[in-house]
């Protein structure tokens, strides 16, 4: 880190502001510059004291969080982390970050607060990736109708049968890449797409429904048994790791399991890609968006093993230039793609072949 990260508290508990102090005060290149109680007490704080994060509860009085967010984005975007209750807030969460909000930690019920404690190193690492986000690779609602705008496509580097599965692995700027992407997949997209975005326990099947509502094809989370099928969006559920089975009819099922508990995420990317691999071999195409951490790049490895393609999202739009790099990195990326291009490629593979 080359400068110490200037955090603005805001949260109407002086418990939850105390506690969130002595939690990114663990940093030595995080410094809390200040707290507020509300929206309207935040709005003034950042005129005075110009924090470079602002860590958002959306539950308060006079001002809540998501009015708070439009307001601020209108005015002067800022890197904004949410810290919600799901039970209470999961629909707030997911329209903060549709007002803007990079990123969210869900924060214990109200009746657990001695475990707010347990979430000090999430908060820590989502603080110090939100200050180096560029607000404007942050995606708007899909454009409609798709206007299909592609770079000239470049022949793959893999030599590969025609696809009959598409597996993505997102984490950080997800929820808004995903709503700028599927909704611009036709109704007759003749491929099954399965996703894990890393999401707490609360929001995923909030997520897909809405998602859902926004698209052509139908956008499900997965449950045990679920037919993977064309024109069929599957997401994983947090908490559960996304798997396949292909049954001696050829049918393949969704099989969700808590196992292997060692992974750091679950659901986990590396998880799916390496089912999805085990089932599609040659006839699948992974995609590593945006995200922290490296989740996904065991899997690619999995994929490539097999005959498939990996594509990863370019820097140049993600929020988060973490899972894909260490996919390139390591040598896995057939191609980068930016991801305004992704839902026009993402046709022409499932129409054209590879």
């Amino acid at each position: 880190m080359s400068k110490v990260i200037r955090v603005l508290i805001v949260d109407d508990s002086a418990y939850v502001r105390k506690v969130v102090r002595q939690m990114l005060s663990r940093s030595p290149f995080i410094e809390v510059v200040g707290t507020a109680h509300d929206g309207k007490d935040a709005l003034e704080q950042i005129e005075k004291l110009n924090p470079d994060v602002v860590t958002l509860d959306l539950i308060m009085p006079e001002m809540e969080g998501v009015e708070f967010l439009k307001h601020q984005m209108a005015k002067h975007p800022i890197p904004v982390v949410v810290v919600s209750i799901a039970d209470e807030g999961g629909e707030r969460v997911l329209a903060a970050l549709d007002a803007g909000a990079v990123d969210f930690v869900q924060k214990p019920t109200a009746l657990a607060t001695d475990k707010m404690y347990d979430i000090s190193d999430e908060l820590i690492d989502k603080v110090k990736a939100a200050a180096h986000v560029p607000l404007n690779r942050l995606p708007v609602q899909a454009p409609s109708p798709l206007v299909l705008v592609e770079k000239p496509m470049t022949p793959s580097p893999v030599s590969s049968q025609a696809l009959e599965m598409i597996v993505i692995g997102i984490s950080t700027g997800g929820p808004q890449a995903l709503a700028y992407a599927i909704p611009q997949l036709p109704a007759d997209f003749p491929l099954p797409i399965a996703v894990v975005l890393h999401m707490p326990i609360g929001y995923t099947k909030m997520y897909a429904e809405r998602l859902n509502g926004l698209s052509a094809l139908e956008v499900i989370e997965a449950a045990e048994g679920d037919e993977v099928r064309p024109g069929r969006v599957m997401i994983a559920p947090a908490g559960r790791h996304l798997t396949f089975v292909r049954q001696p009819n050829g049918q393949v099922l969704a099989h969700l399991e808590a196992r292997p508990f060692d992974m750091l995420h679950r659901p986990s990317v590396d998880v799916l890609f390496q089912s999805a691999a085990e089932v599609y071999g040659s006839h699948l195409l992974g995609v590593v968006m945006t995200g922290m951490g490296s989740d996904g790049k065991q899997g690619s490895a999995w994929i490539k093993s097999h005959g498939g393609l990996v594509y990863t999202e370019d820097e140049s739009s993600c929020v988060v230039y973490g899972m894909p790099r260490s996919v390139v990195e390591a040598g896995l990326s057939d191609r980068r793609i930016s991801l305004q291009y992704l839902p026009s490629t993402l046709i022409h593979l499932a129409t054209s072949g590879v």
